[in-house]
């Protein structure tokens, strides 16, 4: 998924982008509103990870902004206020779950993995393409019983497809998804990590709509 955080701290910010990487997400992150709703503006994400003390103003309404634009971004508050009336306002304004700092990186990826899930049309978080079978949940493709070895990137693509079943992905859209604001991009990049995984699995598991786009075939669910 494509990740922005939006995190004042910038040790803990740094430590949250670099745990949330490495789990294979692209990230953006910044340390203010203004900065984060620019990002907003330009780019398209999956999830959101807020800090509710900001130095421009309260987290929370950047929340309101978001869900009065009825957007489907998944939001997790991120804060040190830890009162139950602080985490009942965060959820009635509209954020899927709210952790408090301190916390464990490991449970915030855990937790990040568990609302997405609510956003996926997938029950189980598995795609079926012919023998090829696209687990999610574990981060794998499987071929004939075989683990696949993709890169980060490969698996990126090869996830975004798998969560828009059947509808086509613009190479655009791809780009977004796999590079954060920062990030150089080769005119032909998205165009490789397609050739790649098709010789990995099969010439037929990506689909080429001239001028359209990707998707991927002989989806089952």
């Amino acid at each position: 998924m494509k990740i922005l955080i939006i995190e004042d701290e910038k040790a803990l910010g740094s430590a949250v982008r670099d745990r949330v990487r490495q789990a294979g997400h692209t990230v953006d992150w910044f340390t203010n509103l203004s900065d984060a709703r620019a990002a907003l503006k330009v780019s398209s994400y999956d999830f959101l990870l807020l800090d509710l003390g900001l130095p421009d103003g309260n987290g929370l309404e950047l929340v309101r902004e978001i869900r009065r634009q009825r957007s489907l971004l998944a939001i997790l508050i991120t804060t040190a206020r830890d009162q139950i009336s602080d985490r009942i306002s965060g959820l009635s304004e509209g954020a899927d779950d709210y952790i408090v700092k301190p916390y464990d990186l490991d449970e915030l990826v855990a937790r990040i993995d568990a609302v997405s899930r609510r956003y996926t049309a997938l029950p189980d978080n598995i795609i079926t393409c012919g023998n090829i079978i696209i687990d999610l949940s574990r981060r794998q493709l499987i071929q004939n019983k075989n683990t696949i070895d993709l890169s980060a990137r490969e698996w990126a693509v090869i996830e975004l497809l798998a969560r828009r079943p059947g509808a086509l992905c613009s190479r655009e859209q791809i780009e977004d998804a796999l590079y954060s604001l920062s990030d150089d991009v080769e005119s032909n990049a998205i165009e490789v990590f397609i050739s790649r995984i098709r010789k990995k699995t099969s010439p037929d598991l990506i689909t080429t709509v001239r001028g359209r786009g990707y998707r991927l075939a002989g989806i089952s669910l």
